[in-house]
């Protein structure tokens, strides 16, 4: 029996979808996946997986008896305050023209009370003035110039946020890529064509040594250039979730980013939008987003995840449902749904959670992880809804596994 591309495309998803649904199931027959447990401890802390090495401390400090949002910020903040952490903060990549542009929200459970900012520049620690907002305006939103003068007017320092090693991937960006931006059409368009050029094209080798060429005469160090390549190929959206639950019961959530790399000035992404890239309810729990932020403003994630609780689903089923709504948006098309990527932090008020992601990796060598903290710090992959690896938007194919291992240039 003949099967057509179509046919073959739909049963994939459907496969993988199976899968996704199966997998809190099968945690007594396996190693346990993130979150296919379920109940929980308390207190608890689930972040991203840059946000790995500040749990100690803020789980210390939350066990201690800490406010549950403090300890959420003590964990972003580490991120933002870390230069070469170029994807939130200090030193996050740019936009278009060179500008670091950093977006956060926050959302404090016992008060129920809410922060957010977006756009703003010349401020590393986005994270607190979200909380500023919070506790020193009526508003829940304040972006772009705005909230850079609030921010000040609070005491916050005014920095360049653009580090020196952030410049030279952005120029590698600027002189390699500077007809393949962000200005569409986007993948949702009816217009979108995936790329033409096969992965494993003669083109290939020539491509990358010139970027490497390129790289070289920026000044980019040989041990960053492969990573800075990667970047110019692949522009990340880097972003650190983090929800923090105490003895109590209370719960808060933070979110924080640098955005969408080489990202059109004044773009704003899920991170800042309250339901999308952070939701927290005290009846039920908190949730929070990293990856494809304009995919995620449109099932307005976070908050779906905690509806899809209130109603009983657990933090495993309720990461997929929203997972596999992104999906429907694109009817299943794998030739589109290949170039997005979301990964969900779920933390209920028992202390169950789940890490959920639409693949299972970037690459077949760098699997989703969440962090974990319960009195046992650890990391953890993420339980996948579609098999494989993504690949990010603008569109490229990958770069041959040989020419990774092999080549000189890419050394």
């Amino acid at each position: 029996m003949s099967v057509s591309r179509r046919d073959f495309l739909t049963t994939a998803v459907v496969g993988s979808l199976s899968f996704g649904l199966h997998g809190q199931g099968r945690e007594e027959q396996e190693p346990r996946p993130a979150g296919a447990q379920a109940g929980g401890k308390r207190p608890i802390i689930v972040c991203a997986g840059n946000g790995y090495n500040y749990l100690d401390d803020a789980y210390k400090f939350l066990k201690n008896g800490g406010d549950t949002l403090e300890a959420a910020l003590r964990v972003v903040k580490g991120p933002e305050d870390d230069p070469k952490d170029d994807s939130v903060g200090l030193g996050g990549l740019p936009n278009e023209e060179g500008v670091v542009e950093l977006d956060a929200c926050c959302m404090h459970g016992p008060t129920r009370r809410a922060g957010s900012v977006g756009g703003v520049r010349n401020i590393k620690n986005v994270s607190l003035v979200a909380k500023a907002v919070m506790e020193h305006t009526g508003h829940v939103m304040l972006v772009g110039e705005g909230a850079e003068r609030f921010a000040v007017a609070r005491g916050f320092a005014r920095e360049n946020l653009l580090t020196e090693h952030s410049r030279k991937i952005w120029m590698l960006w600027k002189e390699y890529h500077s007809t393949d931006d962000w200005w569409g059409p986007g993948l949702a368009d009816p217009h979108f064509q995936p790329p033409a050029l096969p992965p494993h094209s003669e083109l290939w080798p020539e491509r990358l040594r010139k970027l490497a060429e390129m790289a070289s005469g920026i000044g980019i160090e040989p041990e960053f250039r492969q990573s800075a390549i990667w970047k110019v190929l692949f522009p990340p959206t880097g972003t650190i979730h983090c929800s923090a639950l105490n003895e109590k019961g209370e719960i808060s959530g933070c979110t924080t980013t640098s955005g969408l790399a080489f990202k059109l000035p004044g773009r704003v992404g899920d991170s800042p939008i309250i339901a999308a890239g952070c939701y927290t309810d005290q009846d039920v729990g908190s949730a929070g987003a990293t990856g494809s932020g304009e995919e995620n403003i449109k099932v307005a994630g976070a908050h779906t995840i905690i509806e899809n609780m209130r109603h009983g689903m657990s933090p495993l089923e309720a990461g997929m449902d929203a997972l596999k709504r992104i999906v429907r948006n694109y009817n299943s098309d794998m030739n589109k749904l290949r170039f997005v990527d979301m990964t969900y932090y779920v933390l209920r008020k028992d202390g169950a959670y789940a890490g959920v992601s639409l693949w299972e990796g970037y690459t077949p060598d760098k699997p989703h992880k969440i962090a974990v903290h319960d009195g046992n710090l650890r990391a953890e992959k993420t339980v996948a809804l579609l098999k494989g690896s993504s690949q990010e938007f603008p569109p490229f194919p990958p770069i041959p596994e040989d020419l990774k291992k092999d080549s000189e240039y890419l050394k």
